[in-house]
C-alpha cells in the first residue's frame, strides 16, 4: 500500500467516523520548543489555540522571556 493510498484510507475512515458522530475533534495546546536567549537552554512551552506569543521562564537560568 502506497503512502497516497494510506492517506486516502485514513481520510475515508475519518469521514465515516464523523458521519456516525462517534469521534469528536478538538484543538489542543501547541507545544513549542524554544531556546533561551540568555543561556541557550532548550525549553518546552505550551501555547493555547490562537495565542501568538507566550511568556515563560527559562528552566535553567530563570530568565523571563516570550516565545513565538
Amino acid at each position: 500500500m502506497s503512502k497516497q493510498e494510506m492517506r486516502e484510507e485514513a481520510e475515508r475512515l475519518i469521514r465515516e467516523a464523523m458521519a456516525k458522530k462517534t469521534v469528536s475533534i478538538k484543538q489542543g495546546d501547541t507545544r513549542l520548543e524554544t531556546k533561551c536567549g540568555k543561556c541557550g537552554a532548550v525549553n518546552k512551552v505550551n501555547a493555547a489555540p490562537g495565542e501568538t506569543r507566550v511568556e515563560y521562564r527559562c528552566k535553567e537560568c530563570d530568565h523571563k522571556q516570550r516565545a513565538m
